[in-house]
C-alpha cells in the first residue's frame, strides 16, 4: 500500500471523521479517503469489517489499522511532530485540552449533533449543554496563545479536535463570549476545513432520519 486510506463517515454528520481528516490534511500527509455511507442497513456491517473499534474513521495503512481519531491523531504526529506546540508545557496543555474534548461535552455533543447543512437556529438548550458551553468557553481563554491566531499559537491537532465545537455553536445560534467568537470565527474560515464544508453540502446520502 503505497498511500494510507482514511474511512470516513459522512461529511455532513461525521465530527470525528472531520477531525481526523484535518489533521491528515494539516500534516501534509498525502491520502486516499473512503466513504463509509452512515445510517444504511448496512453501515453496522461495513464499519465492524473495516475497523476492530466498530466505528470511523478508520486509517488503513501498511503497517495494519489505525482506529479512533484520537489515536489517527497521534499517528500523524510522529511523522510531523509540528501538529503539537513545540513547548514541553504547552504541548502538555494541548493534549490535555484534546483530551477533555475526546473524552467529555457529552451534553453538548447528545443535544446538538452536528449538521453541517443545518440552518443556524436556536433551540432550548438543557442545563448540562449550557455548563458544556460554558467550560469549552472557559477551557479556550485559559489556554488560547497571544503568540499566534490558533488555540496554542500555530495550528495544532487541539484545532482540528474542537472545529466540530464551532460548527455546532454556529448551526445552533448559540452565542458567545467575543474571543470564543473570534476564535470560532478563524476555525470555520480554514481552507481545510471549507472544502470539507462545500463537500458536505453536496452530499446526497440518507441522514440520521432516514
Amino acid at each position: 500500500m503505497d498511500r494510507p486510506v482514511l474511512h470516513i463517515g459522512n461529511k455532513r454528520f461525521s465530527s470525528w471523521s472531520l477531525r481526523a481528516w484535518l489533521v491528515l490534511r494539516k500534516a501534509g500527509i498525502d491520502f486516499d479517503e473512503a466513504l463509509v455511507p452512515l445510517y444504511t442497513p448496512q453501515t453496522r456491517q461495513a464499519v465492524s469489517d473495516l475497523s476492530p473499534g466498530g466505528s470511523v474513521p478508520a486509517l488503513t495503512t501498511q503497517h495494519g489499522t489505525v482506529w479512533d481519531s484520537l489515536a489517527i491523531a497521534e499517528w500523524a504526529a510522529e511523522r510531523e511532530p509540528g501538529l503539537w506546540p513545540e513547548h514541553e508545557g504547552r504541548r502538555a496543555l494541548a493534549r490535555a485540552a484534546v483530551c477533555r474534548m475526546h473524552a467529555g461535552f457529552t451534553a453538548l455533543r447528545g443535544q446538538c449533533a452536528m449538521d453541517i447543512a443545518r440552518t443556524p437556529r436556536a433551540i432550548a438548550l438543557t442545563a448540562d449543554t449550557r455548563a458544556d458551553i460554558a467550560a469549552i468557553q472557559a477551557l479556550w481563554n485559559d489556554v488560547g496563545s497571544v503568540d499566534g491566531p490558533w488555540l496554542f499559537g500555530r495550528w495544532s491537532i487541539a484545532d482540528a479536535f474542537f472545529t466540530p465545537v464551532a460548527v455546532r455553536f454556529h448551526t445552533f445560534d448559540i452565542p458567545l463570549h467575543a474571543g470564543a467568537q473570534d476564535y470560532c470565527d478563524k476555525l470555520l474560515a480554514d481552507e481545510d476545513y471549507t472544502a470539507w464544508r462545500s463537500a458536505a453540502l453536496a452530499e446526497t446520502l440518507p441522514g440520521p432520519t432516514g
